[in-house]
């Protein structure tokens, strides 16, 4: 490996790092300022079901969390398979993370218990399983499926946290923050596939 790919390996990885820490650094910040300055009044902001003032919380639950315990374990994860999928394109992370953030809030917001209040990034990280999950089956490459497999190695227990076999989890941010994670693994995994076959047909018709 000469030395400038060396440098520009380099430089990608400062970039992944300064985008998940920064990231991070604001929930930590958020969580922060709620137990100290807000005292914990800030995860009112969650979303709760089928009330328009809830709609808001699809947008603020992901930043909120019930306490540092909470928050510490969702920070693991987050970083760890926001980093995978922050691999091959940075685009990409955005895309799974609005999609995920976006189907897990409705779905919460549609199905969720009347009475309950919804926070946490878990619905988020959820997605990011979901679509390193699928991302194989959808992409049909040899590297995106042994990423997959690497994923459902260490993560497969994951599966179980959409299932209502909690109380006080919201299971139902997990199911739907997978199924955004899913969504955005085949419109990635279609997108690329028509990319690779539109390349094929072109080199064939030159030749």
């Amino acid at each position: 490996m000469s030395t400038s790919e060396t440098r520009a390996i380099t430089r990608e990885l400062k970039l992944h790092a300064a985008l998940l820490g920064g990231v991070v650094a604001l929930l930590w910040a958020i969580e922060i300022l709620d137990v100290a300055v807000f005292r914990g009044s800030l995860d009112a902001q969650g979303i709760r079901p089928r009330t328009i003032p809830g709609l808001i919380g699809i947008a603020l639950a992901p930043w909120l969390h019930g306490g540092f315990a909470h928050l510490v374990a969702n920070t693991v994860p987050f970083v760890a398979l926001g980093w995978l999928i922050l691999l091959r394109k940075k685009s990409d992370l955005a895309l799974v993370t609005l999609l995920s953030a976006l189907v897990g809030g409705l779905g919460v917001w549609l199905i969720g218990s009347s009475s309950s209040v919804h926070i946490g990034a878990s619905g988020v990280i959820f997605g990011y399983f979901g679509f390193l999950l699928l991302r194989g089956w959808f992409e049909r490459s040899l590297l995106s499926i042994a990423l997959s497999l690497v994923v459902g190695f260490v993560y497969g227990g994951m599966i179980w946290g959409v299932l209502p076999t909690r109380v006080g989890i919201s299971w139902e941010g997990h199911l739907f923050g997978f199924l955004g994670g899913v969504l955005a693994a085949r419109l990635l995994g279609g997108r690329l596939r028509a990319q690779a076959a539109g390349a094929a047909t072109r080199s064939m018709s030159t030749r």
